[in-house]
């Protein structure tokens, strides 16, 4: 076995750095004890010596020279370490690392002492002045020892120490290259490059991350805190401190050109499409001093399977704000990982499926929002944020939370089941009337009434769960209005999906082979691009995604068209008009009232064809709250577009599934959570390339054209003709000149 650590005071050779750390700690005390009265060295220059060397030292990693050697028997510092157990200025055991078996075996340290020793009275007679004077130092120099595994420290690094160390960086974490890929690209470099000087390469790619853990970027820590302990095992939430993700953002400065502070809205005819031109907004700031600032917080949550097999599972949180824009919010580095929560394990199924379990889950959930969002509203007085040099004043609050119904529910604490009573988040509806009450029957839940239920311990009577909201105690939140309709999740997947399966539950009730004729009517749409095909008709669709669902809203018209009555036909031309309102990025007072009403026309003729196909009779709290809230939902948050789970659920790809198949599948969070930092550190350090605007330019003619031979000479005589030219002419060259003001040109130029 090759060696490669030296030791300097006896010249042996070890093979690993524990192996070498321990053997220091013993070879510098029997160094000390054998010669320090004869020489009079100073024994803290002698461990300081030690104490400087650094495990990524060339010193210490490179020797010349390799030799297999066993550890010689060396007196053990338990050998030298004592015991006053009267004294009263020692307060205990002065100990070294590396401590033998030799000492645990006596039981009386004065045995192993020499006769001559043990006839002293005073033990610190005998010891060399320059031993009594640095026996405390040197004792918490070699315990050092015991902790060389960790990474010494070194002073703060914000960049790499080259452009070719930071490049490969980026080019191996972008691509989620293995480690033996990552180390097989340092090799060719340094094999190939040909440098007069060293490679600007780490030596491998382990000592590359090791210099990026060292890297002292603030905003981009993590940390975890155990939140429970059930059935004897911690369960942690590993997270970034959220003042640092909202800090991360702002010093976007592609985010900061679009960034909107204030309420913006017309008096006369209002529209909404940005966050800052709903009611929330208004409302929100009119309750903070006119000085100040709204920062809002959008948050998103789902649980995502890490693998195929859908075995394991992570719980990721997401952070954006709403004063970035709509478009610039979609895009991935306008949102921040906050964390991922902890999911609990069940014993058995009968602790899985008990209430008590159900009730721990959801408290955890809750104590795990408290615990992230608790240091944005300590005290009232705002936080202040640096934007382009300056301190700005903010208030934060909790504009929208992004999710699926059953996270929703999860939020505002409210019974996930469609058949519980109060099925709806929103609104005290019972299921019995989920499509059939008048809208100025309705009576929204907010944090009063919920409070009053949850108090006198009604809770179930609401659809509530009798556990205490972390949410109520935020300003300016309602929770319930506050967990947005998803149109991914309620139309794509939801509303429409339930369409087409009873559209196939409808055919089947009447004589012939209608379903067949369906199918086989969707297999003979030609190929077009931008459009599927679905060859095998709609007998597969519980496996087809949200796009390929708006895939067949373009063909249904057309497919169903003639096979039933003419409802069929006009419920799904009334969603697909209801549906492209629904994409609108700016809603007027108008525009609602219309949509409104295609909501409205759909809606009847959806429950007139499908309410006795279906077995619940149509009681969805998804359609429910479709008709119901939603068009409420944008006058108080804004367009759809804005709170829609798709950009987000993007995000899984990166933040769980990717960072999950490059990890060892032990301690996953830790692992996930160093991968993002590295991910977003060389995400930093990209230098982007701006276009450059290019001069056209024309090489070579396309063709030669001869407007007097072709045209003029031969129709000259022709009067009529030429004024008609004439006139062709004149409009051309205006048009001409219009395109040469494009390329910031004129006609003369050309």
């Amino acid at each position: 076995m090759s060696t490669n650590f030296q030791c300097e005071y006896c010249n042996h050779y070890y093979a690993s750095r524990n192996v070498y750390a321990q053997h220091v700690g013993r070879c510098i005390k029997t160094v000390i004890c054998s010669s320090t009265e004869e020489s009079g060295e100073d024994v803290s220059s002698m461990v300081s010596s030690v104490n400087e060397m650094l495990l990524d030292n060339e010193d210490f990693s490179h020797i010349d020279k390799f030799q297999i050697i066993q550890e010689e028997n060396l007196p053990s510092v338990s050998e030298v370490s004592y015991k006053f157990e009267n004294d009263q200025d020692y307060e205990g055991d002065i100990s070294f690392s590396g401590r033998s078996s030799n000492m645990e075996e006596c039981e009386n340290f004065d045995k192993i002492l020499p006769a001559s020793l043990r006839s002293c009275e005073n033990f610190d007679e005998i010891l060399p002045a320059s031993l009594q004077s640095c026996e405390n130092f040197l004792s918490a120099s070699l315990r050092n020892y015991d902790e060389l595994e960790e990474e010494p420290e070194v002073e703060s690094i914000r960049e790499f120490p080259n452009k070719a160390y930071a490049d490969l960086m980026t080019l191996v974490i972008e691509n989620n290259l293995s480690n033996k890929a990552r180390n097989a690209i340092i090799k060719f470099f340094n094999k190939h490059s040909d440098l007069p000087q060293s490679s600007p390469l780490p030596k491998n790619i382990e000592t590359g991350r090791k210099f990026m853990n060292k890297m002292n970027i603030s905003q981009l820590s993590y940390s975890k805190y155990c939140i429970l302990i059930h059935n004897g095992q911690k369960y942690f939430i590993h997270y970034r401190p959220i003042k640092n993700c909202i800090e991360n953002l702002l010093s976007n400065p592609e985010i900061l050109k679009h960034f909107m502070f204030k309420y913006e809205n017309s008096e006369e005819e209002k529209s909404y499409g940005e966050q800052n031109s709903g009611n929330w907004w208004k409302y929100a700031e009119e309750s903070i001093p006119s000085s100040a600032f709204i920062l809002s917080i959008i948050l998103y949550s789902d649980a995502t399977t890490t693998d195929t097999l859908g075995k394991n599972s992570l719980h990721p949180i997401y952070i954006s704000l709403g004063n970035i824009p709509m478009w610039r919010r979609n895009k991935e580095d306008a949102k921040q990982l906050l964390g991922y929560f902890p999911i609990l394990s069940a014993k058995n199924k009968t602790e899985k499926e008990s209430s008590d379990f159900k009730k721990l889950a959801r408290k955890t959930f809750h104590d795990s929002i408290k615990f992230l969002l608790d240091p944005l509203f300590q005290g009232d007085g705002g936080i202040d944020f640096n934007i382009d040099g300056e301190d700005v004043w903010f208030f934060l609050r909790i504009s929208t939370i992004i999710c699926d119904w059953p996270e929703a529910c999860t939020f505002s604490l409210t019974y996930k089941s469609a058949n519980s009573n109060y099925p709806c988040h929103f609104c005290l509806v019972q299921k019995e009337d989920l499509i059939d009450i008048r809208k100025d029957q309705l009576i929204l839940r907010d944090h009063v009434n919920m409070k009053e239920y949850f108090n006198n311990g009604t809770s179930n009577s609401a659809g509530l769960k009798q556990v205490d909201n972390y949410f109520w105690n935020i300003p300016n939140l309602n929770i319930y209005t506050a967990t947005v309709p998803d149109r991914m999740h309620h139309l794509d997947l939801g509303l429409f999906k339930y369409q087409i399966e009873f559209t196939t539950e409808l055919l089947k009730l009447k004589p012939g082979k209608l379903v067949d004729d369906m199918n086989k009517r969707i297999a003979k749409i030609p190929r077009h691009s931008g459009l599927k095909v679905f060859k095998k008709g709609v007998q597969s669709l519980s496996r087809l995604t949200a796009s390929e669902y708006r895939d067949m809203m373009k063909i249904m018209v057309f497919v169903v068209d003639g096979l039933y009555s003419e409802d069929l036909s006009n419920v799904y031309v009334k969603w697909n008009e209801m549906y492209l309102l629904s994409r609108l990025e700016n809603f007027k007072e108008s525009d609602l009232q219309d949509f409104q009403k295609a909501i409205n026309d759909w809606g009847n003729i959806f429950i007139k064809l499908f309410r006795d196909i279906s077995r619940s009779n149509l009681k969805f709290p998804k359609l429910h709250s479709w008709i119901y809230h939603i068009v409420d939902t944008i006058r108080e948050h804004v367009a759809i577009n804005g709170y829609t789970t798709e950009t987000y659920e993007s995000l899984h790809k990166t933040y769980v599934k990717i960072p999950y198949r490059l990890s060892n599948k032990k301690n996953v969070e830790k692992q996930i959570m160093e991968n993002i930092r590295c991910r977003t550190i060389v995400m930093r350090n990209r230098v982007k390339k701006t276009k450059t605007p290019v001069a056209f330019t024309y090489t070579a003619k396309l063709f030669d054209f001869n407007f007097s031979e072709a045209i003029i000479n031969e129709h000259r005589d022709n009067l009529k003709l030429n004024k008609n030219m004439s006139k062709g002419f004149a409009k051309f060259i205006d048009c001409l000149n219009s395109y040469l003001k494009l390329l910031n040109t004129t006609s003369e130029d050309c």
